[in-house]
């Protein structure tokens, strides 16, 4: 869970540090005091995108630090990758090279300069953005007005259908992936050598003529080196032989000699015995480096006597090297500059070959390739459409229960599940009919509403009020971070448009999500705000003069006792928290709340309490209830 944020110079906060209750946490102030700058930081936290105009005036950059508090049991990073879960926060940032704090927590940080520069932190380590980005979405997860209109396009809908339903849909849809790859690669591969047969052919026809040729030749690795000094050998083997027959004579005398002629060995020797026969150890000494010398002319004669034997002048020879390597220029000259070239290219050939075959049963065994991905990839399409339909069921019903706490009791809502109909490239026949087999399966999913009974099912952005839609989208992002395993949520005025019962609704709603996610929320609602474990306040704190301007807007964050909630409830509830009437509304107003949880507590310990979300169990609301309030 994250612990504590710290937020320096971003907009009006000069320097706020928020302690976060592992339960709820309601950030609460007036217009422009800068709570959306709690979400800014948060926001930036997550990877999110640099604006330099949110740093604040005066100040060189802006700074946000979040300590992240690791649940027990997770300092075996690693331990979700082996249960086939997603990669948890501490073992993305051990990946990434951060230390842990002495207390076992973990740092992040993200710096943006005036002139836009951004850096990211994790655990004293300098990190890419993206890593920061990893990290804290596996560790919190924001839930602002904006992604809630984003719910609104059909795109976002079926995303949300698949994060709800989780691995049911998960799994056969990265399976129907994988084979929609292989099936469009097959099929634009069919499609192509039969459109360019024509180009193809005369392609393959080129490619087999010079393979052809290059067989008839059939060239060895390095072969045109060799020959160069072969025939450089032949036709100056005279010379060769005029060389090393004078070298041999230095070395140990001409074959046709008298003997009496001097010679390298016959001198080594005779220095060797006038050495030996002297009692001066200063000569005698030299005796082993003189027998090794002469141990290498004797061997270097050899050597020589040995190369004059092979050495022949062979005219035939020599010509049939030199029309060899006359054949090997011809393949040089059309293929590559060396042997060696020449080789790749015929290997590079062939494979080309085996993709330019357009005869009849090349085609036939691509189409039947196709075919046979056709039909695996249609089974994976429904039973991706099949886990779709079974979550929309419980989605519907799941925000439909909402709605009933929110003041919309007659209303319903369902996620209608449908094949997109239609041919081109994508076309694929699934259950008899023709459909799109787009990269995220073959389905159309639409958000529908109910507003009463009797009335049509209409797209949500259509049959709501501006009123109902806010709840309508609060009731499917309370549902969702039910379903969601991150630990921290966060909402970010969600609840705007909601008044009245309904305000007591999603309070009580809230609450009872953060018996098992801790919840952060910014709210201009008392009603939410009596329900919170920890109630920050963001308060204007004057003009702070920069550079001989007016000065800019100072505003800080403070925790609130019990009797500053009853103060700053009442400011909520009439705009001021002078009056008596006020402070005695916002009193009763948190002793309902109070009230409320404890009963909360009962419910969960007895009876089945209504649903949120996919619902977790009442044993472990109570338990985590009481675990937090113990502490």
């Amino acid at each position: 869970m994250l612990a504590e944020l710290r937020i320096q110079g971003l907009g009006v906060i000069e320097d706020a540090t928020l302690d976060l209750h592992p339960g709820l946490t309601v950030v609460t102030g007036e217009t422009g005091a800068g709570k959306t700058m709690v979400v800014t930081g948060l926001h930036l936290l997550g990877g999110g995108r640099a604006d330099s105009s949110r740093v604040r005036r005066g100040a060189s950059r802006a700074t946000v630090e979040g300590r992240f508090l690791l649940p027990p049991g997770e300092a075996g990073a690693g331990a979700d990758d082996e249960a086939g879960e997603s990669p948890s926060a501490l073992h993305l940032a051990t990946d990434a090279g951060a230390a842990l704090d002495d207390d076992g927590s973990l740092i992040a940080a993200r710096t943006v300069s005036a002139d836009g520069r951004s850096r990211a932190h994790l655990g004293g380590r300098s990190v890419p953005l993206a890593v920061l980005g990893d990290v804290t979405d596996a560790a919190l997860a924001v839930h602002g007005q904006h992604e809630a209109l984003r719910l609104l396009r059909a795109a976002e809908q079926r995303a949300v259908l698949d994060r709800f339903a989780g691995p049911a849909v998960a799994e056969p849809l990265a399976a129907y992936r994988r084979t929609r790859t292989a099936w469009r690669h097959a099929t634009s591969e069919l499609t192509r050598r039969r459109e360019q047969a024509r180009e193809l052919t005369r392609e393959a026809d080129m490619l087999r003529h010079g393979l052809t040729e290059i067989d008839a030749v059939d060239p060895r690795p390095g072969e045109d080196a060799e020959l160069v000094a072969e025939a450089r050998r032949l036709a100056d083997a005279d010379d060769l032989r005029a060389g090393a027959t004078a070298a041999l004579a230095a070395l140990a005398g001409p074959p046709d000699g008298t003997g009496e002629e001097p010679d390298a060995v016959g001198l080594l020797g005779e220095a060797r015995r006038r050495l030996q026969g002297s009692d001066d150890p200063a000569l005698s000494g030299l005796d082993p480096r003189l027998a090794e010398a002469a141990a290498l002319l004797g061997d270097a004669a050899a050597e020589l006597t040995d190369y004059l034997e092979r050495l022949e002048a062979d005219p035939q020879r020599l010509e049939r090297v030199l029309e060899r390597q006359a054949a090997l220029k011809g393949l040089t000259r059309k293929y590559a500059a060396d042997v060696d070239g020449v080789l790749a290219w015929a290997e590079s050939a062939r494979s080309q070959l085996a993709g330019l075959d357009t005869s009849d049963e090349a085609l036939a065994a691509l189409a039947a390739e196709a075919d046979a991905l056709a039909g695996e990839l249609a089974g994976h399409a429904a039973a991706v459409s099949a886990a779709r339909r079974e979550a929309a069921e419980r989605f519907g019903a799941a925000v439909s229960a909402e709605l009933d706490g929110l003041a919309m009791g007659a209303a319903s809502v369902a996620m209608a599940v449908g094949a997109k109909e239609g041919g081109g490239a994508d076309a694929l026949l699934v259950d008899g009919r023709t459909v799109v087999a787009g990269p995220d399966g073959v389905d159309e999913v639409e958000l529908l509403l109910t507003p009463h009974a009797g009335a049509p099912a209409l797209p949500v952005h259509k049959g709501a009020s501006g009123g109902e839609l806010s709840r309508v989208m609060l009731a499917v992002e309370v549902v969702l971070a039910g379903a969601d395993t991150t630990p921290t949520l966060v909402f970010d005025e969600v609840d705007a448009g909601v008044g009245g019962r309904a305000a007591v609704e999603v309070g009580r709603r809230l609450a009872r999500l953060a018996a098992t996610h801790q919840v952060v929320v910014v709210t201009h609602l008392a009603q939410v705000a009596a329900y919170a474990d920890r109630h920050l306040v963001v308060d204007k704190g004057g003009l702070q003069a920069v550079d001989g301007t007016d000065g800019v807007t100072r505003s800080a964050v403070r925790t609130l006792d019990d009797g500053e909630r009853v103060v700053e409830l009442a400011r909520m509830l009439a705009g001021t928290e002078e009056t008596e009437t006020g402070r005695a509304h916002a009193e009763e107003l948190l002793s309902a709340a109070a009230a409320d949880r404890t009963a909360g507590t009962v419910e969960a310990a007895g009876a089945e309490p209504t649903p949120i979300g996919r619902g977790a169990s009442t044993t472990r609301r109570s338990g985590t209830r009481r675990s937090r309030r113990a502490g």
